[in-house]
């Protein structure tokens, strides 16, 4: 049973509209509780927030039935807090049971001591939300900021970044080693349940395979003479060991569905057995292509995590970062900081596939308020330039290569070369959210949780730029508005 606020008042908790903050401190929460107060006080936007969350909470149960869960709006307090401030769980559970400024703009008064927000609660709670209902929610809030600073929106700027997966070092040989530690830990469930046979032994299984990673990482780490030789004899041994195990889960699963009468959880977890299996045999395949056969495997080909399988490998030239791990994410700020848009590119996509279908959907959305755009040189082609022209009236689009930018600088107008110039900014916004959104990894997991990740830490963001905006209009002089970013 939900409801999305308490239907009555309370004498030991004033409304939120009325509530005061200390703005003269600078913790970041402040301009969050702000901001979720200024969204309080407009009942139409508040309700419209609060269906959209009951949707995604309730499904296609009742909200009329069952245990009493957590309000609406306290899911919507809690989820922008977490990433906006960037806490942990256990952080979030703290504070939610022990900040009394917090607990009274989740409309929790003084006389309730008795708390129910253990971290699985509000973790459970805030995953049931799609990304695309967080999405939507940040997108209403940057509307609401809009209304404070209308010609924001005019100024664009746009860039990527690569958001870390949250997965250890890649090696073929580890990766291995992770396959079939999963693989065997949910064979073993099943054999506890259906006593099947082949894993009373799952403990020296797991010894053999850890011994022959161990030893290909001390190859590696060493090298020495006849190097290859000994590397590729030691992954022999560690593919034929891997094989023993998943012919052994294979064997195990088609036991099960002959022998006996499954039930749904059974069926779950062979469904799951037989990922990890798929995942672990592609892993044994770069390997053996790779080390055994002397091979150059594309990335198209390789996995670099069996659990976090959607995670990519990225090049970019970037100062000590070679490698990057994880997933390229396209990112749009105003002219008052708000990011007015994000979007997760396909493992397959560049900067230049992109620019021109986002910036169109960003420019329908804002009603095509957007009279300026700047981009960087990796989002250049001669198509998007064309196509971009006709979307936005002044686009800053320079041209890789020194000769072409040199040309073009030559000719460029005043209005360029300001956006050029003040392109830079993006960087910094990309940084905050890095450093204080919780973007430098995520820490979610599966590609349906890196999507409400990353939209959670915009929309954190934007409620941060929101309390900002609303400071410097009624305490300009407090702790808490003073901000060093200046609008583009």
């Amino acid at each position: 049973m939900r409801k999305a606020l308490p239907r009555q008042s309370q004498l030991d908790c004033p409304s939120v509209s009325d509530l005061t903050f200390n703005v003269n401190c600078r913790d970041e929460i402040i301009p969050i509780l702000l901001a979720l107060q200024h969204v309080y006080s407009d009942s139409r936007l508040r309700s419209e927030i609060l269906r959209s969350i009951e949707s995604d909470v309730n499904g296609m149960s009742s909200a009329d039935m069952g245990r009493t869960g957590m309000d609406y709006w306290q899911i919507l307090v809690l989820m922008a807090v977490r990433l906006g401030c960037d806490y942990d769980y256990d952080h979030l559970q703290n504070l939610a049971e022990e900040h009394r400024s917090l607990r009274r703009v989740m409309r929790i008064g003084d006389w309730l001591e008795e708390s129910n927000f253990s971290w699985r609660t509000i973790r459970n709670n805030i995953c049931l939300l799609q990304p695309q209902t967080v999405e939507a929610i940040s997108h209403a809030i940057v509307d609401l900021g809009h209304q404070l600073e209308p010609d924001a929106a005019q100024t664009q700027r746009a860039d990527s970044t690569v958001v870390d997966t949250n997965i250890h070092f890649p090696t073929e040989s580890s990766l291995i080693w992770d396959g079939t530690r999963k693989i065997t830990a949910l064979c073993v469930q099943l054999h506890d349940k259906y006593e099947i046979t082949g894993w009373r032994q799952f403990a020296l299984l797991l010894r053999q395979v850890k011994k022959v990673n161990r030893e290909i990482g001390r190859i590696v780490g060493k090298k020495g003479a006849n190097y290859k030789e000994r590397l590729a004899a030691k992954y022999r041994e560690l593919l034929r060991r891997a094989r023993s195990i998943i012919d052994r889960a294979k064997s195990s699963c088609e036991t099960l569905e002959a022998d006996f009468v499954l039930d749904l959880w059974t069926v779950a977890l062979i469904e799951e057995v037989r990922v990890f299996i798929g995942r672990t045999e592609q892993v044994c395949g770069t390997a053996r292509r790779r080390v055994l056969e002397g091979e150059t495997v594309p990335n198209a080909d390789k996995l670099f995590s069996v659990f976090e399988p959607h995670t990519q490998l990225y090049r970019r030239g970037k100062a000590g970062e070679p490698n990057q791990y994880g997933r390229l994410v396209m990112f749009y700020e105003d002219a008052a900081g708000f990011i007015t848009h994000h979007h997760l590119l396909e493992r397959d996509q560049q900067d230049a596939d992109i620019a021109v279908e986002q910036t169109r959907a960003l420019q329908e959305r804002l009603n095509n308020k957007i009279e300026s755009l700047s981009f960087d040189r990796g989002f250049h082609s001669p198509e998007n330039h064309a196509e971009l022209a006709k979307l936005v009236p002044n686009v800053c689009l320079p041209m890789p290569g020194p000769k072409q930018s040199a040309s073009q600088n030559e000719n460029a107008t005043p209005i360029f070369n300001k956006q050029k110039k003040s392109h830079s900014g993006i960087e910094s916004a990309i940084g905050a959210l890095k450093s204080g959104n919780g973007l430098e990894r995520c820490r979610d997991s599966s590609e349906q949780g890196f999507k409400r990740y990353l939209a959670l830490a915009v929309l954190g963001r934007n409620l941060h730029t929101l309390g900002r905006l609303l400071l410097a209009r009624t305490d300009p002089d407090s702790a808490a508005a003073h901000s060093e970013r200046h609008a583009a």
